[in-house]
């Protein structure tokens, strides 16, 4: 039988020795290679350096201009990414635009702007203490989202800002056998702003092939008063046409919380308030509360890991969300909301994929 290949960790098999080598790419060793890290004379650190020399910071990040994009990581395979840790500095994040693609695939197979990857989508410091997704004071992103490949690994950022931007990054990866049932990670983008009446929010579509679906982040811009949260989520798989296989009970249900995240309506001596919570499987990590001028929306971040649950699917997946409020009328009916939904589908999936939907232009993506 073969060994273990250091694949799948977790507490139970973090024992376990393998073959597995260990690799990590940052501007302090931009190949990975064996013996290479810290050998710059040249970097972004060269000036605080300068009296220590050699092996001293001398690159912990690079500098992306307007308009250019990056490599931050070309990896030759079998392998698989089990960590990334990013801080950025100048430039806003949904105008940079992180892209990963799998072995010499043509289109990528993540493409999104990196906030909305790491669940932080409103241009503002959310903390996430989840299993996949950390992103800790500093406005450091971490995720851990295990992303195998056979032959290649690439990942690049696009800068699509007018300013410069400086990120400082490290890619942790293993070199080691793939299993062959081992899929590929794929991350894809969508807004709607407004939303059309009566429409619901595309999170994805056209996902064709075998895979499951493992996440979803969204970052929700309120364009009413009083609560936005009893659409359904809905999960339309390998057939489904009018009808989903899988449909929700309402927005703050699929976030694994409950009624409307206000801990008022059913403690009785605690105000009404939306209350932010980070778990390993869900959260509502981000409340943007209006200040009485100019931030005059309520903005909201959330995100859901499918990952002891996966929604799977053999052959095709499409799915969306319905924003329902409230009308103020004795009737008490569903009021259809125009709101600003961005959201992130996460999951996993048998190349060749299809090509995902291609992501709006940069004064579309724009977060005021």
């Amino acid at each position: 039988m073969p060994g273990f290949n250091g694949l799948g960790l977790h507490l139970g098999n973090l024992s376990r020795l393998s073959d597995a080598r260990t690799r990590s790419i940052s501007p302090e060793n931009f190949t990975g290679a064996p013996g290479q890290g810290g050998v710059a004379i040249e970097g972004t650190g060269a000036s605080p350096a300068r009296s220590l020399g050699q092996g001293w910071k001398v690159s912990p990040s690079i500098d992306v201009a307007p308009g250019t994009t990056a490599v931050l990581a070309d990896i030759a395979g079998p392998g698989a990414i089990q960590h990334i840790w990013a801080t950025i500095r100048g430039g806003r994040w949904r105008f940079l635009i992180l892209r990963i693609y799998w072995d010499d695939q043509e289109n990528p197979s993540v493409e999104c702007p990196i906030g909305d990857f790491f669940a932080n989508g409103w241009e503002r410091y959310a903390p996430v203490s989840s299993l996949p997704v950390c992103v800790n004071p500093g406005r450091a992103f971490n995720c851990y989202w295990e992303m195998p490949f056979r032959q290649r690994c690439r990942i690049t950022l696009t800068n699509l800002d007018e300013v410069e931007t400086r990120i400082y990054y490290q890619v942790d990866y293993t070199l080691t056998d793939v299993p062959a049932d081992a899929a590929y990670f794929h991350a894809s983008f969508r807004r709607s702003n407004p939303l059309a009446y009566k429409t619901d929010h595309v999170i994805i579509d056209g996902i064709k092939g075998k895979g499951h679906y493992v996440g979803t982040y969204m970052a929700w811009g309120s364009n009413n008063t009083g609560w936005w949260g009893e659409g359904e989520i809905k999960f339309f798989m390998d057939g489904d046409r009018q009808f989903p296989t899988i449909c929700g009970t309402g927005t703050e249900d699929y976030f694994c919380g409950a009624y409307n995240f206000d801990v008022g309506i059913c403690e009785p001596d605690q105000p009404h308030a939306y209350s932010t919570f980070s778990t390993a499987y869900a959260g509502l990590c981000q409340v943007i509360r209006p200040d009485g001028v100019y931030r005059s929306q309520q903005r909201f971040g959330m995100y859901r890991w499918h990952i002891m649950d996966p929604v799977r699917f053999e052959s095709e997946l499409r799915v969306t969300i319905q924003a329902l409020g409230w009308r103020p009328d004795k009737e008490r009916r569903y009021l259809p909301l125009q709101d600003d939904i961005a959201s992130v589908a996460f999951w996993y999936q048998a190349l060749p994929h299809a090509p995902l939907q291609a992501l709006p232009d940069r004064d579309f993506l724009e977060v005021i």
